[in-house]
This record gives C-alpha cells, structure tokens and sequence, in this order.
C-alpha cells in the first residue's frame, strides 16, 4: 500500500518551511482507494511570490486547521504504507520536521516519483512533474495546488508500475541501494562509479553547469555526505544536482590548490568562501635613464620577475614605506608619492634626497641593493613532492621566487634541477591569499617534504 502525498509551502527553505496544504492519496497497487485533502494555517504570513505560484494566500488559511490539528490524521494515513511523491525527500522532509516540532518522530520508507521515473522512463529532456505529465498525456488540474498535483502524481505513479517489469519499485525500497537518499536527479550509477581516491568532485545541474566544487581524500565518500546534510544550502544545492564529475588528484594537498582555482575560475553558485579573490602584486626594481633604482610595484601577472609579492596594493605600500625609512629610501622612487616637484620625506630630514641631487646616485642606489638583498630568503625556489595519481607518477608544487606557480605531475623515474624545468609540467595558477594559507597550513606539518632548487 502506498501513500501518495503533496504539500505546499510558505517556501522558506526545508528549516524554515510550513506547510499551507496537504493532500494524500492511498494507494493499494492498482488504484486510488481513499482522498484527503485540506488547507493548513501555517501560523506565520504566506509571501506574496508563494501566493502568485499556487493562489494560497493568508485569507484562505486563516480559519484552516494548524498541524497539530491534522498531524493524527496524517499519522494514521501513512502509517505502515509506502511514502510517495515526486521529489520525495521535500515533501517527506517538511513533515518530518512539522512532526517534530510536536514532540514525535515520523518515519516511512519512500519512493520517489521523479527517480522512478528517470528509471523507467529514460532519456526525457525534463522530470519536472509538470513536463512528466505533458509527456504522458495526463491531465494536471490545479496545478501547484497540493490535491492537482497529487491526483497528477498518483496517475504518473500507476503508470510506473506497470511499466516496472524488473523489479524496480523493489530494489530502490532496498535499504542498501541508498536511493531514497539520492538526489532526485542524479543516477545512482553516477554516485557508483564515483572514484574512491583523493581529488575534487563538481555537482551539476540539468544545463551541465556546475553549481559546486569542492575536494575529498574520498570523492565517493564525501559527495555522498552532502545528500545526507540536512543544512538548507546542502538540501537545495542536491535538488538541483543531475551529474557528479570529479579530477583525481594523488593527494589532499593538490585537491585543496585545484579546488581553490576552480571556484575562482567558475565561480558556482554554492560556492562563496572562495569565490572572490583579490589581484596579488609584485614589487620589483628597474633603473632609468639617469641610472636612478627604483622600487615599484604592478599587478603580479604583469611583473616578470618579482621581488616580493603581496595580496594588496595597501600590504605592499605600508611594506615599502618601512623599508624607505629603514634604508632611508626616496619615496618618490619608491613609487609611494606621484605628481610631486619636491619630496616631502627629504624636508623632513627622513630620506637623504637622490631626487634633488645632494646625493651621488651610486650611494643611493648601493641603499637600495642592500634592502633588495634582505628580501632575498623570501624568494626561495622550491618544490613540495606529493603522491601522484597512480604508483608510475609523483606529484608536485611549483614555488618559483617566492610565488606559487601551480602543480603538475612527472614520471616517478624522472629528475628535474630547474625550476625552469618544472615550469614546463605545470599548468601557471594564480597566487592568492587562499593559496597562501593553504601552502603555509600544509608546510608547518610537513616541513621535510620541500625540496630547495
């Protein structure tokens, strides 16, 4: 026996959602045997966008029975029977939730119109319940109105079961083939083939696009955990998810870097953490036409050969003002003051002012080769070596002056010298603050796997 059950909402998400209608139709295999149907005051204020979608509005509920007026009712409905409706874990969800707010537990097996559907009746474009019935010729009346769109479910419900010649229905009630747990779009042969192994996984939509990434040691495992999170994020990202991809990686180490540089390229919609991320910069030195040093500082993509790098343009200038009144540096050459005739720092006996000519030039700039010369042990070239994807390669991590350059993959048999050479295994990745925390995170444990070249 089942029962066949729609509700509607005040659409607050699942934590915050009360149920404004209900309708359950049981079910005994071949027909409909009983109908229950009513409005239910919510006891909070219906949106106005949730009223425009199913012409519920606070009028019409505010003399309908609260839920704990109907819960014995539906608890007597759906006791014993098979719990059903399309998109299973919504409806099923919001009552669970409406039931515990009283005090009591509510629990069914389930079976899910839309999975069932994807099962049976493959390759349609659309499972939406509305394209379903368009495609099978069944008649919704009331559409978003929970007896409508009940009375469309238990139609769509008993054409399934005479189309499920293999037992079907049977093995998604097994406890073990998780697929009550399940998105409601995603294949379970999707979710089986997924790789066990250390990497980054992408949740996509219908469109294909991805909505999140994120990195697992276990792909398997942890794509897996979303669908039983029961945070509103995690609930709505998985109604929406139809495909899971995934990139193995060989370590954790590399799994967090690809997964910082995907969110920052793609941008998906459920991935905020990360998702902005400012433009590094680059301090380096060149020499004009009157052979003065000077120290400047650009976007770190246009600065070849950096001195120093830093996360934002206010970091790199209170930087460089240090360092001019520790080596009694011109700002103006500095590049910290723009548009001036005259230095301020030189009236103020804070610099010994090359600009105005008082100075030999060879005296200042030897000033600026020594504080060059401090930086040089913040501009190491190393590698971090890390397990490759199978036994044949190892993985690695590119620091090139300081800067992280990206990671790659080599020959396990192969030895490289330069950092040149490594340059020409890697795909260039962008340095950024994210990156730095996560590469200064994983060297304070792991400080003996850099490798200096």
């Amino acid at each position: 026996m089942y029962a066949i059950v729609d509700i509607e909402t005040t659409g607050n998400g699942y934590t915050g959602s009360k149920i404004t209608e209900i309708a359950i139709f049981i079910h005994d295999g071949e027909k409909v045997i009983e109908e229950y149907s009513t409005l239910v005051n919510p006891e909070c204020s219906i949106p106005p966008f949730i009223t425009n979608l199913t012409g519920i509005n606070n009028a019409m509920v505010q003399n309908a029975p609260k839920f704990y007026e109907v819960a014995k009712k539906i608890n007597e409905l759906t006791n014993n029977l098979i719990f059903v409706a399309h998109n299973v874990n919504f409806d099923y969800n919001i009552i669970k939730a409406e039931f515990k707010e009283l005090g009591f537990s509510f629990n069914r097996k389930k079976l899910c119109t839309v999975r069932l559907s994807r099962k049976l009746i493959p390759g349609l474009k659309s499972y939406s319940l509305g394209k379903l019935c368009t495609s099978l010729n069944i008649n919704i009346q009331n559409r978003h109105r929970a007896k409508g769109d009940t009375e469309a479910t238990a139609i769509l419900f008993g054409k399934l079961l005479k189309l499920d010649d293999e037992g079907v229905f049977n093995s998604f009630l097994n406890p073990r083939s998780r697929q009550a747990t399940l998105p409601p779009m995603l294949s379970k042969k999707i979710v089986d083939n997924l790789s066990e192994k250390s990497g980054v996984y992408y949740f996509k939509n219908e469109k294909d696009e991805v909505i999140y990434v994120g990195k697992a040691k276990n792909i398997k495992q942890r794509v897996i955990s979303h669908f039983y999170d029961k945070k509103k994020k995690e609930i709505t990202m998985c109604l929406e998810t139809s495909n899971v991809t995934f990139t193995e990686t060989g370590s954790e180490l590399l799994a967090l870097l690809l997964e910082s540089a995907e969110i920052k390229t793609i941008f998906p919609k459920y991935n905020r953490a990360q998702r902005r991320s400012q433009e590094s910069i680059g301090m380096f030195s060149y020499e004009d036409r009157e052979g003065i040093i000077h120290l400047a500082f650009n976007k770190l993509k246009l600065t070849p050969n950096p001195i120093m790098k830093f996360y934002n343009t206010t970091e790199c200038r209170v930087f460089l003002e240090k360092l001019c009144e520790e080596f009694e540096l011109c700002p103006k050459y500095c590049h910290l003051q723009s548009n001036v005739t005259t230095c301020f720092h030189y009236q103020i006996k804070k610099c010994k002012g090359v600009c105005t000519k008082e100075e030999a030039i060879e005296s200042y700039n030897n000033r600026v080769i020594k504080a060059i010369s401090t930086l040089k042990f913040q501009n190491e070239n190393f590698i971090i070596k890390e397990k490759g994807r199978s036994k044949k390669e190892v993985g690695f991590v590119l620091i090139q002056n300081g800067i992280y350059k990206g990671f790659g993959y080599l020959n396990a048999k192969e030895e490289l010298k330069t950092t040149e050479e490594y340059l020409d295994f890697i795909t260039i990745q962008k340095d950024n603050k994210d990156v730095n925390s996560i590469l200064n995170a994983y060297i304070e444990k792991n400080s003996d796997s850099l490798i200096t070249i």
